[in-house]
Parts: C-alpha cells; structure tokens; sequence
C-alpha cells in the first residue's frame, strides 16, 4: 500500500553525474561533486532528482549500455560516495530516482559474454536469439539512419540476436522468470542504498514479447508492471517508478494500471509534442486535446510534465503537417534535427533566447496537470553545441561560473568541454551571474517553483479547459478540497483581451494574481476581463483570501 503519495506535487529536475559537477579534478562529474551542489539545488526549490545511468559502461551510449547493474562506474566515484550523496540528499528533504535501463544491457556484460560463448551457458536464455536471421529484422528501428537493423548477427554465439537499440545493445529476454527476478533484485539493491524510486526506460519494449517469430505490435505483458510495483512497495512504501513510455493515449490506462496498480508516473509525450506545436504556432486547439485524451488516470497515478530531456524532441505522434510546422519553427536546418522525427536542441536556442517566450513555456510546463520535471541548465538558460553528435549536443557540462571550464572542472582536458563563446557560452550564462541578478531566468524560475508548490490543485486536483474566445490563449482551472486556482496563458506575440466566466456558479467573482497580487471581479453577468501581453501569462487562485475565509464560515 503506498504510504505517501510525495509525487503528486514533486518538482523533479534531471540530471547526469558526469556533466554537473567534478570535484576531483579529473575532468568528469562525480557524486562527490553533485554532493556539493545539492544546497544549490535545495535553494532552487526542486524536491527530487532524476539521474541519468552511472552504473558502470563502457559509454557507447552514454552510459545507457551497462555492464554492471551493481556498481558505480570508477569515474563517478564509488558505491561509498553513491551512499554518502544519498544520505545527504535525504537530510536536505530531497528524493533520488535513478534510470532502470533493464530492457537491454552493453554486449560487455559478462552476462552476455557468457550467453555468446556458449550454448549452454545458465545466461544463454537471457538474450533473445535465432538461428537465421529473420526476415523483419530490417525495421522497427528506434534509430532509423543510424541504425540499420534489430538482428545482429554474432559471430562467437554462430546466431543472430536481437536489439532493439543499437547492436552493441543486446535485448534481455525480459519475459523470463529469471530476468524477471533479477530486476527485482536489481530495484531491491539500490532500493537498499537510499534511492526513492526509478525512472524506467523503454517501459514498453521492456514487457513485450520478444523472438525471432513477432512480428509487428508485440503482446505486452503489463502483469509485470504491477509485480514491479509489488515489489516496490513491499520494500518501500514511498518508493515509485516513473515510465518512459511514449504510447497512444488509449493505453494509458494500461500502464497505470485501472486501479492505479501499476506505474506510478509518467511522461505525457503526448501533450509534450502538441505544446511545442502550440508554441509554434500560437494555437491552442492541439495542445487542448491533447489534454483531453490524457485525462483519464487512477487518483493514486500523475502525468510527469516536461519541455526538454537528454533525449531529442520527439515530435512522432505529430501529423506531417504539424511536424512540418515545428521544425520550421524551431529546428529548420537539418543539422537540428535527428532520425527525421525530432530535434536536438535545448530549449533557449530553439526560442531564440527570447525571455518573454521562455517564461511562458516554464509557465506553462508548471501548470499543466502533473508533476513538472526540468533538465539541469534549464534554469539559467543553457544552449547548445550541434557541432557535437546526435543527442551529445544538448549533454554539456553544467555552466556554474565565468571561471576556466565554467567552474565544472578545475581539469584543463575535461571528458566534456562546457560551451564555450557566443550568447550561451559560459562566459554570459552561469550560474554564479544569475544568482546575484534579482532579475535573472535563475531567480526568476526559483520563485515560479516556489509558487508551484503553493498551488496543490494542479498536481492533486481535476482540471477544466475554459473558453477564453481566443484561440491564442489556453485557460486552465483546477479544483481540489474546495479550493481553485485558474492559469491563463497567451501563446501569440501580441496583446490580446479576454473575457471568460470561471465556470464556478457565484463563486468565481474574484481572482487574485499569485504572481503580482493584483485582482480581478467579475462583471454583472459574472464574467473577467483580462488584458493578456504577448507571451503574457497569469496564475490566479479563484476567489481570494476574502472569499475563502466567508467559505470557511458557511
């Protein structure tokens, strides 16, 4: 039984080992490190940490190809400081989810080495293999272009095994009791050293069925998910996992599970692809829909909400037409684009680093329903490096100060250099500026987060779309133990006037600004009229102190 729901109203915020802190010297992030920012972290207000994979790798794909589940790769520290960061996050309030990457491991784990050598091996069943290649394995590629197959033919094992992902990859047989049980295992051993969860990657390839045979959609076994969630339970009331799964909205319900007995939390890709689409555009209708179709979820399970991630922007749940417009938007060269579906981008550059538009979209993502999670560098604005591969363009090292390095490494040969020159180049955009600027996207965000955590209703409430009569402008009114808070947002660059209802029967007359404190009443026939700047935004609890101290008499 979950003893306390602390996701519900969690700010999460992401990050690697490797790219926020080094405090050996040694040119790479390290928990030693992350330690000692996490006051800075406590002070930006987000509840929760996010860590990208730091088991032990040999870093083909940056660190998502383990070879180790129990360890901590040397150049990260070891499990000592793992332990150490975990107990200090504890004391300063904060949660630690780490990835769960079990759908595959790197072909350098000795469990693979082991089922390639010989057929007889106890982990020769692990992996998913066939005597001939079978004939889809050209496609369902999830890198198309950079990929080229899902079966790779090993020459020591003299078969073919399959890999969802590149081929130095290899797929877990993930339906096999013994698998399956060593994930548990897996989850119970980190569970033990002080982390409070899991983001899980790759959830659906993780319970499908895999083999030589499927063709097409593969079963999903979502009895898994709920044995998973078991567990975790039973070893840790509090403990959640966050699922990476990039599904149609008519499977929701089967990853959360009708009862709420599956996964905990997860990203809404949907919504996520139509706001970009409305920042695009201006227009609102997509992005309403959007939030419409994901509606429906467990009052135990929350929708985590997010802008950008260590993956590309992945806009495949788009129309042709609606992808079109998002990459002329905001990736028209094709050096920002990756496998044709999503751009690589962090978000600063992708609005031309206009303030207006970027707090509008941190406002936005901070009042949709969910759990809002941020990428490290989002707070003070970081850019990118497309010079560098694939997704490596948007993983820099954190910008902490104008010093050598950007104050990430006192190492003059870092194992990533910060960016370097121009307008996101360390020497403009760090954090050590930002903090002692009372105007800055730092201090700005920080008090955006505050107020988050002051409005409950949008992370534990019901939410209703208003009709602004303007299609520019997307209304939002959340309810929850009798209170409400309505959050306007204007998506064009210029000016526009509302008028709306709240949709509350004679309880809507008064709206306060959460952000400025100035007020609303409503009109005779009950309705607000508000003057809305280009990219302009509002948070207002319905009905104000006044009103809510007459509720509390009635």
């Amino acid at each position: 039984m979950i003893k306390d729901l602390w996701y519900k109203n969690a700010v999460i915020y992401s990050l690697s080992v490797g790219t926020l802190m080094d405090a050996n010297g040694d040119g790479c992030g390290d928990f030693e490190g992350l330690e000692r920012r996490l006051d800075y972290l406590v002070g930006l207000g987000v509840t929760a940490l996010w860590l990208m994979p730091f088991q032990p790798s040999p870093m083909r794909d940056n660190g998502y190809d383990i070879s180790d589940y129990y360890g901590v790769d040397p150049r990260y520290g070891t499990l000592g400081d793992f332990v150490a960061f975990t107990h200090a996050a504890k004391q300063r309030g904060l949660k630690v989810l780490i990835d769960l990457v079990v759908n595959h491991t790197s072909d350098q784990h000795p469990w693979f080495q082991s089922a390639r050598s010989d057929p007889d091996s106890p982990y020769r069943d692990w992996y998913v293999w066939s005597k001939t290649k079978p004939p889809h394995a050209d496609s369902g590629m999830v890198f198309p272009g950079v990929q080229k197959t899902t079966w790779t033919y090993d020459r020591a094992a003299r078969a073919w095994y399959f890999h969802r992902f590149y081929d130095f990859q290899p797929d877990l047989n993930t339906t096999h009791p013994k698998v399956q049980a060593e994930i548990l295992k897996i989850m119970g051993f980190w569970i033990q050293l002080g982390v409070s969860g899991f983001r899980m990657d790759a959830v659906p390839f993780v319970i499908a069925e895999k083999g030589p045979e499927v063709e097409g959609e593969p079963i999903e076994r979502f009895g898994m998910l709920r044995e998973f969630r078991e567990f975790l339970q039973w070893r840790q009331g509090d403990a959640i996992i966050l699922a990476e799964a990039n599904v149609l909205p008519r499977q929701d319900l089967e990853y959360f599970g009708a009862d709420g007995d599956r996964m905990h939390m997860m990203f809404n890709f949907q919504v996520n692809q139509a706001l970009f689409l409305a920042l695009a555009t201006g227009r609102t209708g997509r992005l309403i829909e959007s939030l419409d179709r994901t509606r429906a979820r467990p009052a135990v399970a929350q929708w985590a909400q997010f802008l950008r991630n260590h993956d590309e922007l992945d806009l495949g749940r788009l129309q042709p037409e609606e992808r079109a417009a998002v990459f002329a938007a905001f990736g028209p060269d094709p050096e920002m684009q990756l496998y044709g579906r999503g751009i690589r981008r962090r978000l600063p550059p992708m609005l031309g680093g206009d303030r207006r538009r970027l707090e509008l979209a941190y406002s936005l993502v901070f009042t949709l329903p969910g759990t809002p999670v941020l990428r490290y560098g989002d707070e003070i604005g970081m850019g990118d490096d497309l010079s560098r591969p694939e997704r490596e363009c948007a993983r820099t090292p954190m910008q902490w100060s104008d010093e050598p390095q950007g104050g990430f490494t006192k190492s003059n040969r870092p194992a990533a250099r910060p960016i370097s020159g121009g307008p996101y180049g360390f020497e403009h955009v760090n954090a050590a500026a930002q903090r002692q600027d009372p105007n800055s996207l730092l201090n700005w965000l920080e008090r955006i987060i505050r107020m988050r955590k002051e409005v409950p209703e949008i992370g534990w409430g019901d939410f209703a779309v208003l009709k602004t009569g303007a299609e520019s402008v997307l209304g939002l009114r959340y309810d929850w133990r009798n209170n409400a808070v309505l959050c306007l947002h204007n998506l064009q660059s210029e000016p526009v006037e509302i008028r709306f209802a709240t949709g509350l029967d004679g309880e809507g007359g008064l709206l306060i600004d959460l952000l400025t404190g100035e007020r609303s009443r409503a009109d005779g026939k009950g309705r607000h009229t508000v003057l809305l700047e280009g990219y302009g935004y509002r948070w207002y609890r319905v009905g104000g102190l006044d009103y809510l101290l007459k509720r509390s008499e009635v």
